[in-house]
C-alpha cells in the first residue's frame, strides 16, 4: 500500500481547515486516514501559528516509506521535529494565547453607563 502524508479538507465554505493525515495514495481526499498527525488552519493571524504536527509521528511515518505532498512537505520542513521555524511557532503560539487573556473590552457607547445605578428598595411608599 502506497501512503501519502497530506491535507483533508474540514471546515466550511470560505472556512477552510485542514487536518494532516497518512492515508492511501487510492483514497479520496476526504476519505479514510490511516492517522492523523496535525493540523493546519490558514484563517490563523498569525502565519507561524497556523500548523501544528506531531513530529515524532511524521518520522515514523517518513521512516516506514510514507511520501509527503509538495504542500505538506513545506509544512514539515518548517514546524516538524527540526524544522526551521519552531522557535517563531512557539512565539507566535504564545502572543496568541496572550491575547486571548487580555482580550480589550470594546469602548462603551455614550449613552450606556459603565456601572448600572443601583436603586434603593426600602419598602416606603
Amino acid at each position: 500500500m502506497a501512503v501519502r502524508i497530506r491535507m483533508k479538507r474540514m471546515g466550511r465554505k470560505h472556512r477552510p481547515f485542514f487536518r494532516i493525515c497518512a492515508m492511501d495514495a487510492r483514497t479520496p481526499r476526504d476519505g479514510k486516514v490511516l492517522e492523523e498527525l496535525g493540523y493546519y488552519d490558514p484563517m490563523v493571524p498569525e502565519t507561524d501559528a497556523r500548523a501544528i504536527l506531531n513530529g515524532e509521528r511524521i518520522e515514523y511515518w517518513l521512516s516506514v516509506g510514507a511520501q509527503p505532498t509538495e504542500k505538506v512537505k513545506i509544512l514539515i520542513k518548517k514546524y516538524g521535529k527540526n524544522g526551521t521555524h519552531l522557535k517563531q511557532q512557539a512565539e507566535a503560539l504564545e502572543r496568541l494565547r496572550n491575547a486571548r487573556h487580555n482580550r480589550q473590552m470594546p469602548p462603551l457607547p455614550p449613552y450606556v453607563t459603565a456601572q448600572p445605578s443601583v436603586e434603593s428598595t426600602s419598602g416606603t411608599a
